[in-house]
């Protein structure tokens, strides 16, 4: 195994829209979707609604296996957690990830995004959600489902509002590429630009066309992407591993 690349999915969502790839990477890579609990195949778990928490969840869950090379991706809630993560790691003096990739999340602000989706009633919820694209329409539309999903979904965005960066931190000593989507309103282009001076080693802002989920509808560019820009993290690591292209 030359990497390890864990993918951390996004508000209300589970592993299910990165399912497939696993096999869009080198072969000798262990790519692993996460599910937070209470998704996916956690189903049976308890949610979590304090951004911290979840942090401390993966951090438990995932321990043995942050050693050697490894990365971490996370997409919009997915991209909060990577970060936060990546955070907790060097301040516990532990092998941080030789790379981190923060997809469709704006720059950390000290009193938070502004926004309160969270606080919508149900019908305004969804018509955000619509808007925002991800969520499939049957579980906006009928009741039953709503009534499942709906408070994860809710939740989540509660946990990602609710979020407040600790201040003044000094900038991430491991490569960061960040993504996003050019017609974004959630975390459009101009709120992604700040993580340039996140990083002492920013790799990149690569913009894709579409909207919040722009990679949903084919990832292939997204994944070439993260990619390349591993193999970059990698060789400035001195990494003396053998990663195929």
């Amino acid at each position: 195994m030359e990497l390890r690349l864990f993918v951390f999915h996004h508000a209300g969502g589970s592993h299910l829209p990165y399912r497939d790839w696993p096999g869009r990477f080198p072969a000798g890579w262990d790519v692993r979707p996460l599910d937070a609990p209470g998704r996916g195949r956690l189903m049976d778990r308890p949610t979590i609604g304090d951004a911290l928490q979840l942090v401390d969840h993966f951090r438990t869950e995932l321990d043995a296996e942050l050693t050697g090379p490894y990365a971490l991706f996370g997409h919009s809630m997915g991209g909060l957690i990577a970060y936060e993560l990546t955070r907790r790691l060097l301040a516990e003096s532990r092998t941080p990830p030789v790379w981190l990739g923060l997809s469709a999340r704006g720059t950390p602000r000290p009193d938070g995004d502004g926004t309160h989706r969270h606080l919508l009633d149900d019908d305004g919820l969804r018509r955000e959600l619509a808007a925002m694209g991800g969520t499939p329409a049957a579980v906006l539309e009928d009741p039953e489902l709503w009534e499942l999903f709906g408070p994860a979904i809710r939740g989540d965005l509660r946990l990602v509002e609710t979020w407040r960066p600790t201040p003044d931190l000094a900038p991430l000593p491991v490569p960061l590429s960040v993504f996003g989507g050019t017609a974004d309103t959630v975390a459009p282009p101009a709120c992604l630009a700040g993580w340039a001076e996140r990083s002492e080693y920013f790799l990149g802002l690569y913009l894709f066309e579409g909207g919040h989920f722009y990679f949903q509808p084919d990832p292939s560019a997204l994944t070439r992407q993260i990619a390349e820009d591993i193999r970059r993290a990698l060789a400035r690591d001195g990494s003396t591993r053998s990663v195929p292209r």
